[in-house]
């Protein structure tokens, strides 16, 4: 799929590897709108960039309004969507039970509803809007959606539970949902990113940062949201990716801690 004059959701689109994302889809041409819940942020995007080519709209994706009003927002202004990038989600550590007694289990619930039904709400609703996008010998796709996935999905480490259950599950449902939406000329596929530097990853001491770093095979260091972002791109412009989840980590495998 061309980028240029295509219209693009970005949840989680306020910071770290949503932030990327708009940035380089705008760059690409496209009209993108952020779905977040940081309104602050999210307010002063659109005014660094406009109303023509940049919609915010504050949503929580694991509501069924917020998420359809914000869908239906973007339709009605831009006209269509064309592409969907779930990158909203939530981390919390915890272990199954410690000194301090079990899991929270409000806690683990939090982080299942935002990273795996908040990326299903929105994959769900938004997927009965690319039904309506056109479908021709130059460009088949009507519509393409990526999940973030995460290397947590494969190598959960001590305290992770929620988060690598949460993320498996984005993994888990990519073929499923790519056999769903065939039919549709509709593609989805997920990224499993390691460890990168955006806020979730700001709050590591340095010392836990250095740790992973020296973990990592090649380049020894994190990720840049950028390079997120451009796998995101190839991913848009290939029209033979399909069903895949897609490691991003350097070749990283993280041990038990």
């Amino acid at each position: 799929m061309k980028m240029e004059g295509k219209v693009a959701i970005v949840t989680g689109g306020a910071s770290g590897l949503g932030l990327a994302t708009v940035e380089q889809l705008l760059e690409k041409g496209s009209k993108v709108a952020i779905l977040d819940m940081d309104v602050e942020k999210v307010k002063q995007i659109q005014e660094n960039y406009g109303s023509n080519q940049l919609l915010a709209i504050q949503t929580d994706v694991t509501d069924e309004g917020s998420v359809q009003q914000a869908i239906n927002q973007t339709y009605d202004t831009f006209g269509a969507i064309h592409i969907c990038v779930n990158c909203a989600g939530i981390s919390v550590g915890q272990k199954t039970y410690s000194s301090k007694g079990p899991f929270d289990f409000g806690r683990f619930k939090k982080v299942i509803d935002v990273n795996l039904n908040g990326t299903f709400n929105v994959t769900r609703l938004v997927a009965e809007k690319m039904v309506l996008n056109n479908s021709t010998e130059e460009e088949l796709d009507r519509g393409v959606i990526i999940n973030t996935s995460s290397g947590a999905a494969f190598e959960g480490q001590m305290g992770q539970a929620a988060y690598s259950a949460s993320k498996a599950g984005v993994a888990g449902m990519t073929l499923p949902i790519a056999r769903d939406l065939s039919q549709y000329h509709i593609r989805i596929n997920a990224i499993a990113p390691g460890l990168f530097m955006t806020p979730m990853a700001s709050g590591l001491p340095e010392s836990a940062i250095k740790k992973i770093e020296s973990q990592i095979e090649y380049p020894k260091r994190l990720g840049n949201p950028p390079e997120f972002a451009s796998l995101v791109l190839h991913i848009i412009e290939n029209t033979y990716f399909n069903g895949e989840v897609v490691r991003l980590d350097g070749g990283t495998r993280l041990p038990a801690r």
